[in-house]
């Protein structure tokens, strides 16, 4: 009976002490399609959706956007204004880097260094001055004069490992440079604080992250997390109704009522703020410098059009950057769709016989991206345009798009910021390397009026005189027939009902959650 009890209390110790790992061990994996993967495992490397989402399962910020638009603490538990140009974090005490290394503030500082290097992110950084470090737990971000955006930055400041990241490569590199084009120790190797850590990556065929055991708060139920690159819209919509996934991202249009009505998939879908755009480089073709000609390019482009047949009606015409609600939207802007006009245009600008364009695309980075810019070319042949299209996927574009390879480029855009200035810091003013402003302005438009224009509302603090600034920049690229405005990119996902909150994790910004993520 002795020896009974003596079994008997061995064996429960037993389930107490090992029961709760052998369950980790045996946790939940949760598998993703989606378009394509991240470019890099370095945060800094590219300004884009993917690169920002994967940030946030990787790494975390020091604050973050909630669905309704506030922030909410992440690595800063609190802040406080401390002078009309300096805002005080506070940082959560304890956390630590997947290397086992101690978050502080210097590594904040580390950070923010950096962000102003990198040619992505040191647009948005400009006004950032050298930070102050507090203590270990404590660091002053300041700004070179008063700047309302200070917390809506704080959300894509997710801190490095500068200790992981300090020395040389292999290759005799700093381990800490920021590469855009080529190998680099930051683009292979990740060291953050977020919910999971990198555990496999081959690019452009899966990324699996494997739960962070020392992660410093509360996440979901799930372990492993696989995603796939799934090209092709019919095979990521199959894979979700089979089961083969749990949650897909985006979801073709067309797609949209089948999901819909699946009993086993839930589909969500959500107005965005990025808007679709086809730049008009007006240095690499003389004809494009030719306002009546980009003119004539808008006026032969039917808009309602491709909103209606494309996007099946889940999205809305855009005539101008500033998406209804933000500071600068002008409710009556006119449309422009008038072939009869365009033709006149193009007569008036010499091109009466027409012209011949190169564009690219890509084929995987936005809704319908390929089929938009397909039905663009048949819309500019109707005045005589010939436009030489090549599409090709996200991991190939991009460097194609840096290098402004075409006359016509597609680009979609998210404000950075949450606030219309930031599409025209990024899209529209001047090209400049050593502020970062116009890094994504591969039409080169470049009007000083602008630029001021926007420069002078970041100054602003007065809400109702920042709208009108915002307006009159508007208005003179709308004018000025600055880009081609197509329409906002509808956000979509679909997940498995197997997971509990799909609804909870995902956001207007299009970076879901994937930390919080529960299933049963």
């Amino acid at each position: 009976m002795k020896r009974t009890l003596v079994l008997l209390l061995m064996m429960l110790a037993a389930v107490l002490a090992f029961g709760p790992k052998a369950e980790a061990a045996e946790g939940k994996t949760f598998r993703v399609g989606i378009s394509s993967d991240p470019e890099s495992l370095d945060p800094h490397m590219q300004l884009s959706g993917p690169m920002l989402a994967y940030s946030h399962w990787v790494f975390d910020p020091l604050v973050r956007w909630t669905q309704d638009m506030k922030f909410e603490p992440r690595l800063a538990e609190k802040w406080e204004q401390v002078n009309p140009t300096t805002m005080r974090f506070h940082l959560r005490k304890g956390v630590k880097f997947h290397s086992g290394n101690p978050l502080t503030a210097a590594d904040v500082a580390w950070t923010i260094k950096r962000l102003k290097e990198s040619p992505d992110f040191k647009g948005l950084y400009v006004k950032f001055a050298e930070p102050k470090v507090v203590d270990d737990n404590t660091i002053d971000i300041i700004t070179t004069e008063p700047y309302g955006l200070v917390m809506n930055l704080a959300t894509y400041i997710f801190p490095m490992d500068s200790k992981f990241y300090t020395g040389t490569d292999a290759a005799g590199q700093p381990k800490g440079a920021v590469v855009k084009n080529g190998p680099s120790f930051a683009n292979e190797n990740a060291s953050g604080t977020g919910p999971f850590m990198v555990a496999q990556r081959e690019h452009g065929v899966k990324l699996v992250l494997k739960a962070n055991p020392n992660y410093w708060g509360k996440r979901g139920n799930v372990d492993t997390i696989e995603l796939t690159p799934i090209k092709n819209e019919a095979t990521r919509v199959a894979a979700i109704l089979k089961g083969d996934v749990d949650f897909i991202t985006p979801v073709p249009v067309q797609d949209y009522d089948q999901l819909a009505k699946n009993p086993d998939v839930e589909l969500i879908t959500m107005a965005s703020t990025r808007i679709i755009t086809f730049q008009l480089n007006q240095k690499r073709n003389p004809a494009l410098a030719n306002p009546k000609v980009r003119e004539a390019i808008i006026a032969a482009t039917d808009h309602a059009g491709i909103v209606a047949k494309i996007m099946k009606g889940y999205t809305v015409v855009t005539l101008q950057q500033a998406p209804k609600g933000y500071p600068g939207y002008i409710a009556d802007l006119k449309p422009r769709f008038d072939l009869a006009k365009a033709q006149k245009l193009m007569k008036e600008a010499g091109y009466e016989k027409g012209l011949e364009l190169t564009m690219i695309a890509p084929n995987n980075r936005y809704v319908n991206d390929e089929k938009v810019a397909q039905a663009f070319v048949s819309m500019m042949a109707k005045i005589g345009i010939k436009v030489n299209l090549k599409t090709m996927p996200k991991a190939q574009y991009w460097d194609e798009y840096d290098a402004q390879v075409a006359d016509i480029q597609m680009i979609g855009w998210h404000p950075d910021t949450e606030d219309t200035a930031n599409y025209g810091e990024y899209l529209l003013m001047c090209a400049n390397k050593d502020t970062g402003m116009g890094q994504y302005n591969s039409g080169n438009y470049c009007n000083k009026k602008y630029d001021a224009l926007i420069e002078e509302a970041n100054r602003t603090t007065d809400p109702k005189k920042r709208d009108a600034l915002l307006q009159e920049s508007e208005k003179l690229a709308y004018d000025e027939a600055a880009f081609v405005p197509l329409h906002m990119e509808p956000l979509s996902w679909a997940a498995r009902k197997t997971v509990t909150n799909a609804k909870a994790i995902i956001n207007v910004q299009d970076f879901p959650y994937f930390g919080d993520v529960v299933m049963k």
